[in-house]
């Protein structure tokens, strides 16, 4: 999450007290757009390593919380939302995450960015009236560096497992906007039917993207049991995430 309910104690803290998780223990993970797959990751790495048996990972932002409503051009394509997912080990080993593959390009961190309420710029009077604690993003830039990103990704892990666009049953691409998943859709040369599109419902909710689309997939029945599913992200940072993961259930 980029939007935590507090600085600290780290909002997994509060999770896990709600829902009564006693033997439990968590982290936070913050990688803007790109955070839930890189926690998925992480996620995975316990399960594989055969420390944990179950492990929840989980996406939350309240976007609406940090927009500033003047700023019409980046208001307009967030939203707030939550999911989460519960990984276990798999079965059989052609089952699960079969790869993943995460970047970050540095240079990009001046165009989708909060300046202020870090230590950089603590809160202030100066910082409010400056409108600092808000979503600012040079959207062009956004756009280019995402569409890029994403279908290189997707392309270089389906290649890299012998995989060909027909063999995917489903891509998941972060919700950042209809006209990115569209043009990463098109550079993929991948059919509607096979590209997980809901960001007319709920706008793009940061981290919570990709478990929302998991579970309107799983909802619709688009996602059955020994699919091929591609999940790839891009966020502030630049974060970029991509899994390739056979479906168990």
């Amino acid at each position: 999450s980029v939007t935590p309910d507090m600085f600290f104690p780290a909002t997994a803290c509060l999770v896990q007290c709600r829902i009564g998780a006693k033997r439990a223990w968590g982290f936070d993970l913050s990688a803007a757009c790109s955070g839930f797959s890189y926690a998925l990751t992480v996620g995975a790495q316990f399960v594989g390593s055969g420390t944990h048996k179950k492990v929840m990972v989980i996406g939350s932002d309240a976007m609406t919380t940090i927009l500033d409503y003047q700023d019409r051009a980046t208001c307009v394509l967030f939203g707030d939302g939550a999911g989460a997912v519960l990984l276990e080990p798999a079965a059989r080993p052609e089952e699960g995450i079969l790869d993943f593959e995460h970047d970050v390009d540095g240079s990009g961190g001046e165009f989708l960015y909060m300046p202020g309420g870090g230590s950089l710029h603590p809160s202030t009077k100066e910082t409010v009236e400056k409108r600092m604690h808000y979503v600012h993003q040079e959207g062009s830039q956004v756009f280019k560096y995402a569409v890029r990103r994403m279908a290189d990704m997707s392309a270089h892990l389906l290649e890299r497992n012998g995989f060909t666009k027909a063999d995917l049953a489903l891509l998941v691409p972060h919700q950042a906007n209809l006209r990115i998943i569209r043009a990463t859709q098109e550079r993929l040369g991948l059919d509607d039917s096979k590209v997980m599109v809901n960001i007319d419902k709920y706008g793009n909710t940061t981290a919570a993207t990709i478990p929302l689309g998991l579970c309107d997939a799983v909802r619709q029945g688009r996602l059955r049991k020994g699919d091929l599913v591609l999940i790839v992200t891009v966020g502030a940072g630049y974060t970029t995430g991509g899994l390739l993961l056979r479906w168990a259930y």
